[in-house]
């Protein structure tokens, strides 16, 4: 009967997904923003859900698992504030600049506005590289799940794959309509079923206060497991917001910059809403499921789930885990099949050979490559999501100076954005591998996470080799700024 719920579940997504296929203009700026015409409840389901991976279900309570409460201030408080920020004062702009020049993806903001192919060329390599990490903890998440629920009947290679293949069809039929559309219902089902969840287990547990007297009470103080410099540098973490290709698509879909309202206001509830449960239910089943190690914690979620509500309610919280993958996996290979689409496809000339039902045609298969890669990838990886989405994230967030720079500093050049990636690239490659080995690695073992000297470097390299180039011409200021400087 589990399986049954979890597969019709699928099922009602793919029909949501292709049924908006319907209304496809045939166009590569509908199939990839939808016209432009998504309206404020949908774009804050959208976002909230794209944002909203295995890594803030099942990362969030395999960590808290192992690091107690504290783990909510390390993501969850933080997210709630920043990224609300990034689209005020980010989010609101890019997507004023993509409607005014018709862009579809931010490296085709950031090579025009530096005038740069090679810079576009560069970014779109270390963008689609950073972002497998991120699909990877998608398709782990959705195969630990499966396989966890089902008892082991179903394998965890099963649960991936049927993962990827849901997702590859609603998104290469539906596009971003399809995408939100089901995002929409996606975001709805784990905000809903996520409250269900912490509720029925923590009631068959015998109430809060009895689980919680079964809990290792160091787990409840955050200073027993998380130092202050650890907590006070994974605020910037959610910075990475600003650099997500996936959130950049999403931002240009808005039908009007008032749209971005109810994703500014309602973001830190959303948050809440799904965090809270998430780190509560970690903490708690450390208490009655014991001796997990590692990336083990995966799954302490679905573990409970199975002892405690067992059956029909199983296949229905399983679902919402589900909800929570798919609402990010669909969104990310969707940006990523757009910037290969327009920014290798059309850039380079293709698109002379190429209809426009043609090139869709390339990102969908694009799609469908990268999807394949990460999947294989996915059944010889066993590393903890949480920690694979905070190395994912720390390269996304030491990119933010460079868009930073783009919006509001018209004195930065392309030298120094070139000069910002690289540093980007050479630190989170050198503190990949020096933390890969050691768990809960941090600089010189001080509490400092690595993203904040990858991110001072970034943003030093684009000041400083800005500061000694040539300033960019007066007609590319003319084009994203009311005046040169």
């Amino acid at each position: 009967m589990t399986v049954f719920v979890i597969f019709t579940y699928l099922a009602l997504v793919l029909i949501v997904g292709t049924v908006s296929h319907r209304f496809f203009r045939g166009t590569g700026e509908d199939y990839f923003v939808a016209s432009r015409t998504i309206g404020p409840f949908v774009l804050l389901m959208s976002l909230f859900g794209t944002n909203m991976t295995a890594f803030s279900i099942l990362g969030a309570s395999g960590e808290a698992y192992h690091k107690g409460i504290g783990v909510f201030a390390l993501m969850g408080s933080s997210s709630a504030l920043i990224i609300p920020t990034i689209f005020f004062f980010v989010g609101t702009r890019l997507w004023a600049i993509g409607k005014r020049h018709g862009y579809l993806t931010q490296v085709q903001y950031i090579r025009e506005r530096w005038n740069s192919d090679n810079l576009g060329l560069l970014l779109f390599v270390v963008l689609v590289a950073l972002v497998v990490p991120y699909l990877l903890i998608g398709v782990m998440g959705g195969g630990d799940t499966l396989a966890v629920i089902t008892d082991g009947q179903i394998p965890k290679w099963v649960g991936g794959l049927l993962v990827c293949g849901v997702v590859v069809v609603y998104v290469c039929f539906g596009g971003m309509r399809g995408t939100v559309w089901a995002n929409t219902l996606q975001t709805l089902v784990f905000m809903t079923l996520g409250a269900v969840t912490f509720f029925a287990i923590v009631g068959k547990m015998g109430g809060l206060s009895n689980a919680l007297a079964r809990v290792d009470q160091d787990l409840l103080m955050q200073a027993n497991r998380i130092r202050p410099l650890e907590l006070m540098t994974y605020i910037f973490i959610p910075v990475s917001v600003g650099m997500f290709p996936h959130i950049f698509m999403h931002w240009l879909t808005a039908k009007s910059a008032r749209t971005f309202r109810y994703p500014i206001i309602f973001y830190p509830v959303c948050v809440a809403v799904v965090w809270i449960p998430s780190v509560l239910l970690g903490v708690l089943g450390s208490g009655d499921i014991t001796g997990l190690e590692g990336p083990q914690a995966n799954t302490i979620l679905v573990q409970l789930i199975s002892r405690y509500a067992p059956g029909i309610l199983a296949g229905f919280l399983a679902a919402g885990v589900f909800a929570a993958i798919m609402s990010s996996l669909d969104s990310q290979t969707l940006a990523i099949g757009s910037m290969f689409t327009h920014d290798i496809v059309r850039h380079y000339g293709f698109h002379n050979q190429m209809s426009e039902k043609h090139q869709v045609l390339v990102g969908r298969l694009f799609v469908v490559g990268l999807l394949a890669v990460t999947y294989v990838l996915s059944l010889i990886s066993n590393r903890s999501i949480f920690k694979l989405a905070v190395w994912s994230f720390t390269g996304f967030a030491s990119l933010f100076p460079i868009l930073l720079a783009a919006l509001f500093w018209k004195r930065s050049t392309k030298y120094g954005a070139f000069a910002s990636i690289v540093s980007v690239v050479v630190l989170w490659t050198f503190f990949f591998f020096r933390g890969w080995q050691t768990p809960g690695y941090t600089i010189g073992d001080t509490g400092i996470m690595p993203v904040t000297v990858v991110f001072a470097a970034s943003a030093l390299a684009m000041v400083i080799v800005s500061l000694l180039t040539k300033p960019p011409e007066g007609n590319i200021l003319r084009k994203f700024f009311a005046a040169p400087s």
